[in-house]
């Protein structure tokens, strides 16, 4: 991990162009080549960013960041103000809590529940930004990405689009589509998975543990 906080204007190029100006930020460079661009606001949500894999080229004053589509992220270093490395080594990664964990064993033995025909291929499927919760092939065939959470929000929309858009990257899979499955999932979260081409279900937790008479409902 690399942080360097510096005086630097961003410009981004690829399906968009993007710029923005001379200011103080936060450069976050991720062993995994990763790059993001913060402010001193906007809680944990980057600027701008660039995901693996991706390529970066440091010259004098300047650094270019580069991935597979050519996209590009140039940052034009005016000043640096502190920088500081540190290696952080293996994360064991996210202890979901009891309900969550639960959940998510309750749906890997019964993911027929969360549409019909959907069969588990596998628990924890790992990308290269994170493990997504199941990995499963609906009754067509097709491969459909599960994201389990107790409340569904747009943070959850949003890692689930981020899941599916590196299982894309993947001959063997593709095409890939996305299921968000939750106990509750909020009217943002609906709207912005719609706009995605995301599913959502409501999950009834007591009546996957065989408790209670509440009913699935797929979107």
């Amino acid at each position: 991990m690399r942080l360097v906080i510096a005086t630097c204007t961003v410009d981004y190029a690829g399906r968009l162009a993007a710029h923005l100006p001379r200011a103080k930020r936060l450069l976050l460079v991720k062993a995994d080549g990763s790059i993001s661009i913060h402010a001193d606001g906007g809680a944990y949500k980057p600027l701008n960013w660039m995901s693996p894999p991706c390529t970066l080229r440091m010259e004098e004053g300047r650094w270019v960041v580069t991935n597979a589509k050519g996209e590009t992220l140039t940052i034009e270093l005016h000043e640096v103000h502190g920088e500081l490395s540190h290696e952080l080594g293996p994360d064991p990664g996210l202890q979901k809590d009891g309900v969550e964990a639960h959940l998510q064993e309750l749906l890997a033995a019964n993911p027929h529940v969360l549409e019909p025909g959907l069969a588990l291929l596998r628990r924890e499927h790992p990308t290269d930004i994170g493990p997504v919760d199941l990995l499963c092939r609906d009754a067509e065939g097709r491969t459909v990405a599960v994201e389990i959470k107790r409340r569904g929000e747009i943070d959850g929309v949003e890692q689930l689009a981020r899941y599916l858009e590196r299982l894309e990257l993947d001959g063997r899979l593709r095409p890939v589509r996305g299921i968000l499955a939750a106990q509750l999932v909020k009217p943002q979260a609906r709207t912005l998975a719609a706009a995605r081409g995301i599913a959502w279900v409501e999950v009834d937790y007591d009546e996957l543990r065989g408790v209670g008479t509440g009913r699935l409902t797929l979107f």
